[in-house]
This record gives C-alpha cells, sequence and structure tokens, in this order.
C-alpha cells in the first residue's frame, strides 16, 4: 500500500514539483541531449549494480564537477542517469561501478515511461554536491562510525567537526550533518554500569570534562546542551541533520531537558533535580514525546523511546524491518530517502537499536519499520526550514557491535541495503532548491 506523506511544504523545498510533468519531461532532455548523444545509466537493481556503495560515490564525483544528475525514483532500485564522457566511464571502471551507456532515444523513452501518471516514478534533478560536516571527536577513528566507513568506502569527502566548531557557527558552512554514537545529555553514554573502570571510559570522560571547561562550562552536561541547541537551530534555519545509534534519542532527551538536571552525582558531580521526570518539555524535541526516562544510573539505556531491551521475540535470523512505500510523484522527499533494491532490510543492534511507535510524535514519518516488534528503525521529520532523519542501530553490517570489536570492512558488503540507506541521506540536500540571495 503506498503511503501519503504529510508533510507538503517539503514539496516547496525541493527543486522539482509533480505537475507540469509535460515541460518537466521537455527541459530533462534538452539539458541531457544538447550535447551528446548518449548518456551513462548507473542501474541501483539487485541484478545490475555490483556495488551499490561506490555508486553514490560516483554520482557525487559527477556533481563535484559541477554536472547535473538524474535520480529515477522506485526505477531499477533508484538509479542515476548522467551525462556521458570517457572521464565518467573510466572513473565507473576504476571504481568497479556497474554502468550501462543509453542512446538518446533509449533514454528518452526511459524518461517518458517514467513521466506517466501510471508509474510510481518519477526523475529527480541532483543540482550540487552538498557539503558534509560528521560531528566526531577528533580521536575517532573512521570505523568508529557506519557514515564515516561508507562516506570513506564509497569515496565522498567529508570534514570532521565537533564541539568547539559548533558553539564556534561553523555549521553554517555545511548541507548536511551527521550524528552517530553521541551523548547529549552529559551521561557519557550511560557506560558507567560496565565500564567505569576501563582506562577508555576514565580517559573520554576527563576529556570531556576538560573541553567543556575550556569552553567556559562547568558541567559537560550544560556544555552538550549548548551544542545540541546550536544542531536545532541549524536544522530549523534550513541544515539537514541525520543521526544514528545513541545521537537520535540523547538528542531528544537533551531539548526536552532544557533547565532541568537529569543527571546523577557520577556524571556530573551534584543531585539531579527533584521530580526530573514531570519537568521534562517534550514540545522541544524532534520526533519523540511522552518517553520517560531511565533513573538508574547503573541502566546501559537513556529512556523508554529505545527497544534493545524489547527485543526478546526478535531473534537474530528473523531481524528485518520493511521499508515504506510512497508516491514518488507526490511524495519525493520519503521516496527518496527509501531507495533500495529491496524492501526488506537486515535489522542490526545499537545503543538505540529502534523506537518505540507511540512515542514517535504524529507529524514525523517513520519511513521503516518491523512490524513483528510494533517498532520504528528509520524515521523523517522536518523542523522549521530543515530536515532531520534518524536510524536506529549502530552498524547495518555487524549485527551486535559491541566495544572493541573490529572494524566493518565494507569491501565483503558492496551492495548493503542498510548502507544505502544512509547514502540516500547523503544525497538527498543536493536535491533541494537552492537558496536566494537577499
Amino acid at each position: 500500500m503506498i503511503m501519503t506523506y504529510p508533510f507538503k511544504k517539503f514539496l516547496s523545498e525541493v527543486s522539482f514539483r509533480a505537475n507540469a510533468r509535460n515541460l518537466t519531461f521537455i527541459f530533462i532532455l534538452f539539458f541531457f541531449f544538447k550535447a551528446s548523444a548518449s548518456v551513462i545509466l548507473i542501474p541501483m537493481d539487485d541484478e545490475g549494480q555490483k556495488n551499490h556503495l561506490k555508486a553514490y560515490g560516483i554520482t557525487y564525483w559527477v556533481l563535484e564537477k559541477q554536472q547535473k544528475v538524474q535520480w529515477l525514483l522506485n526505477y531499477r532500485g533508484g538509479s542515476f542517469l548522467l551525462p556521458d564522457g570517457d572521464a565518467i566511464r573510466k572513473e565507473c571502471q576504476i571504481r568497479g561501478v556497474s554502468f550501462e551507456v543509453l542512446s538518446d532515444g533509449q533514454a528518452a523513452q526511459i524518461l517518458d515511461d517514467i513521466s506517466s501518471p501510471s508509474q510510481n516514478q518519477d526523475a529527480v534533478i541532483l543540482e550540487k554536491a552538498p557539503k558534509i560536516a560528521v560531528y566526531s571527536p577528533k580521536g575517532n577513528q573512521p570505523w568508529d562510525d557506519a557514515v564515516t566507513m561508507v562516506l570513506t568506502y564509497a569515496e565522498i569527502p567529508y570534514t570532521t567537526i565537533y564541539d568547539t566548531e559548533v558553539l564556534g557557527d561553523k555549521l553554517a558552512l555545511y548541507d548536511w550533518l551527521h550524528l552517530h554514537h553521541e551523548d547529549f545529555t552529559g551521561q557519557y553514554g550511560r557506560f558507567y554500569g560496565h565500564y567505569r573502570a576501563a582506562p577508555w571510559y576514565i580517559e573520554d570522560k576527563a576529556n570531556a570534562e576538560a573541553l567543556a571547561q575550556s569552553l567556559g562550562y562547568s558541567k559537560v552536561s550544560d556544555e552538550k546542551l549548548a551544542v545540541a541547541l546550536k544542531i536545532r537551530n541549524y536544522v530549523i534555519g534550513g541544515g539537514f541533520m541525520f543521526a544514528m545509534c545513541s545521537a537520535t534519542d540523547s538528542f531528544d532527551i537533551a531539548l526536552a531537558a532544557e533547565g532541568v538536571d537529569i543527571c546523577e552525582p557520577m556524571f556530573d558531580g551534584d543531585p539531579s533535580d527533584a521530580n526530573y521526570q514531570s519537568k521534562l518539555d517534550f514540545s522541544n524535541t524532534f520526533a519523540f514525546t511522552n518517553f520517560t526516562l531511565e533513573r538508574n544510573p547503573i541502566r546501559y539505556e537513556f529512556s523508554s523511546i529505545d527497544m534493545t531491551n524489547k527485543r526478546a521475540n526478535v531473534p537474530k535470523e528473523s531481524d528485518y524491518f520493511s521499508l515504506m512505500e510512497f508516491s514518488a510523484k507526490w511524495d519525493p522527499v520519503p521516496t527518496m530517502l527509501t531507495q533500495n533494491h529491496t524492501s526488506l532490510v537486515k535489522g542490526f543492534m545499537g545503543q538505540t537499536t529502534a523506537y518505540t511507535r507511540n512515542e514517535v510524535k504524529p507529524t514525523v514519518m517513520v519511513l521503516g519499520e518491523n512490524k513483528i516488534n510494533g517498532e520504528a528503525r528509520y524515521i523523517h521529520g522536518i523542523k522549521g526550514k530543515g530536515f532531520f532523519t534518524f536510524y536506529g542501530g549502530h552498524d547495518p553490517e555487524d549485527y551486535q557491535h559491541r566495544v572493541g570489536d573490529p572494524k566493518t570492512e565494507l569491501e565483503l558488503h558492496p551492495t548493503s541495503p542498510g548502507y544505502r540507506l544512509i547514502l540516500n541521506n547523503v544525497l538527498f540536500p543536493a536535491a533541494r532548491k537552492k537558496k536566494q540571495k537577499t
């Protein structure tokens, strides 16, 4: 069943509309065929593509060359139509990306078929390569984070930033911001119960406290809240935020607890506020509402949002989540974010694995769900002029990643559907309408 996306004003934020199909079709033909008699199709279906992840890197590379790309939504797994050229063909061959050279007539027929009202497909113009920032401590290695791993593997450039840059108003330099296994509540990831005597935990806590003090804050929780508020304003102003694992729920918890001390003494040196649960303001959050905070500091959990400890009936062998189907012509935003060569994606665990469905705000769109357990895995919404996507779990190809486990080798997973969802989000800002200069 095709779902209808409630955020109709999203359509005004992207560089296409589903009306005037004939004029759009003529423009597409003119743009792609005025300078060449052929185009390159990068298929993204299961049969036609041998390296889906690097295919996104090729698309980004072409955008960096200031050439436009067509994203063919729901056509062969979300294929890409590129201008033809020897350099692009060679780059595809070097990176091991499957491609097909089409004549102008063949490409015109594909676009004509896609434009038909009877087809749940559309052609979206990608205009520019988005500038990407990854929020991460400087000491983290790329394999600590699924996004940095896949960006590195796909050969998509990014800049690492952290609290100093965020509080220094550097976010405005970027179109896309990623957050991963971060704790914006000042509770050091709630690793206290199992790892408080581990050297890495002691060192990370000391480093966080030193950074907070250097930035003028007496407590890490206050400094992290300030960072969360800067990120909130970045999104409201038109930025795109993509978050995974504990960055998703801890971010919303920090916003809800603004002005409230929810940290126990082992985290910030003083008692928490009495009855802090009743003082939460859910109107401040992006995605979640009516959640209950975990009061026991020994427990490796932030709140009732996360489903990790509620998955007894989800064995690894049957842990999959399904992607929703949307109307490509009328709901292009969620359609872009769910492009894949399969509608069923392997589940994977994390500190925050999935979201309690009735604690997801009704204004937030669920893009992927585990129906067996009634949990949301992949959600998307709007905040002000900007967008956010939350993706539960730590690593799509490492089912239950633990501290100290070896890194994932993406060379062994070049067609990973779970990682494709990350890269859909990376390309999404390329389709947004350019801001007018004032």
